[in-house]
């Protein structure tokens, strides 16, 4: 383990294998001094600011342990490169199913992910409606406590059930619970061919009606989003191939092999008749409109909303129409729509607050959840960044995180606000 410094108060702890983390966790607690944990810092600017001086940087953790693409499974450390390990499973014409999201052009970061970092922030992408979360596809882990130990999770097959749900805990923790050293994950054969059908011109409630009504069906959709009419929105990514960027599209998508999707497609379209016609797009057309929401690529950092805070809802896709569009209204923000409504970005004018008054209201009204994933340092200094949890559930939250890390040296602050001293 080498220690550098960044800057004259901010030490910097380069670890190389499990026992360097297992070292410096443990003389931090000796020391009382709570560790940031990094890989390439892609994702810093998303939570409450911390308080702290030391970085625990595991971008050292970057090699493929094992992969093995017949037995649909790679092991990796936790600070390996998302993108590289991407390319390499892509190579043998596997993925993710649950297409992890890129935080960089929304953060104006390079892009420089890790696994860790994937799997800490948790945040999937369009085919969650059909192949579930980042931690649906975590087989396994190791990784070292808040006591700085070392301990074991799961396994490198589903079969392998023993401490398989602890596991779980770790996706979505944002580096809270323990540090990650080496992770196992699932992996899935890459569709063939893909067809997007879009709809033009529908306002959000008609296109939630259409998202609903398609994913309804037997078609087999992995993807249901929404773009309504803006006068804000760059045309940026694939995105730039589905014309006026100021006109609203309902965009569906279904994967599979190419003559079933083709068949699929079209039966889609009739069903789809009443909301209007539907233009067919496919493969790498397709392939570059969802890459472009996952990214959230119309609320860029370099983009015209650049400026503006960056909500993240997740709230039931029945209510997610009324829900955007209530919320564009009534602030002059913007909103795209995810997951069949399920899931919405919305861009709103800055504000002090970022709106997190009138966000938290009308969320919580629905039964949703807000996470204010861009803002400045100012902002989330002073507002709840994550949607904060109440009664039972914060009380549950809290053993869990004690069982982990009862001194709070991991990330300490970033989940909540007042938690950081």
């Amino acid at each position: 383990m080498t220690t550098t410094g960044r800057c004259r108060l901010v030490d910097t702890l380069k670890v190389r294998d499990a026992n360097d983390v297992e070292q410096a966790v443990r003389a931090a607690l000796a020391g009382e001094q709570p560790l940031e944990i990094i890989g390439h810092g892609s994702r810093r600017l998303i939570g409450q600011p911390m308080a702290t001086n030391a970085l625990l940087d595991l971008s050292d953790l970057n090699a493929v342990t094992s992969y093995e693409p017949s037995e649909l499974v790679i092991t990796v450390q936790a600070g390996a490169p998302l993108a590289d390990v991407v390319s390499l499973i892509d190579s043998k014409n596997q993925q993710f199913a649950f297409e992890p999201v890129s935080t960089a052009a929304l953060l104006g970061t390079p892009n420089l992910g890790t696994i860790g970092g994937m799997i800490g922030a948790g945040l999937a992408g369009p085919r969650r409606i059909k192949a579930g979360g980042v931690r649906d596809h975590l087989l396994g882990a190791h990784a070292v406590s808040g006591f700085g130990d070392s301990f074991k999770a799961g396994g490198r097959v589903v079969k392998n059930v023993t401490g398989y749900d602890l596991c779980k805990l770790l996706a979505g923790s944002w580096g809270t619970l323990a540090v990650m050293t080496e992770v196992t994950l699932k992996v899935m054969p890459r569709p063939e061919s893909e067809r997007t059908l879009v709809l033009h011109a529908l306002d959000d409630v008609a296109a939630n009606r259409a998202m609903t009504t398609a994913l309804g069906s037997p078609f087999d959709v992995t993807g249901a989003g929404h773009l309504p009419n803006s006068a804000f929105r760059a045309v940026l990514g694939g995105l730039g191939d589905l014309g006026n960027r100021q006109q609203a599209v309902t965009l569906l998508r279904l994967e599979g092999i190419t003559a079933s999707v083709a068949h699929r497609a079209d039966a889609l379209a009739r069903l789809l008749a009443p909301f209007g016609p539907a233009e067919i797009l496919a493969d790498a057309a397709s392939a570059a409109i969802w890459s472009s929401i996952r990214d959230v690529q119309p609320f860029a950092a370099n983009g015209a909303l650049g400026a503006w805070p960056v909500w993240r809802i997740v709230c039931p896709p029945a209510s997610g129409g009324a829900l955007g569009r209530q919320l564009a209204r009534d602030t002059g923000g913007d909103v795209i729509y995810d997951w069949g409504g399920g899931l919405i970005w919305a861009a709103l004018p800055p504000k002090p607050d970022a709106h997190a008054a009138l966000v938290r209201q009308r969320v919580g009204a629905v039964g949703g959840h807000a996470a204010l994933l861009r803002a400045p340092v100012e902002v989330r200094r002073n507002v709840d960044v994550f949607h904060p949890q109440q009664g039972g559930l914060a009380g549950l939250s809290e053993r869990v995180r004690h069982s982990f890390d009862p001194n709070n040296i991991l990330n300490r602050g970033r989940l909540a606000r007042g938690s950081a001293t």
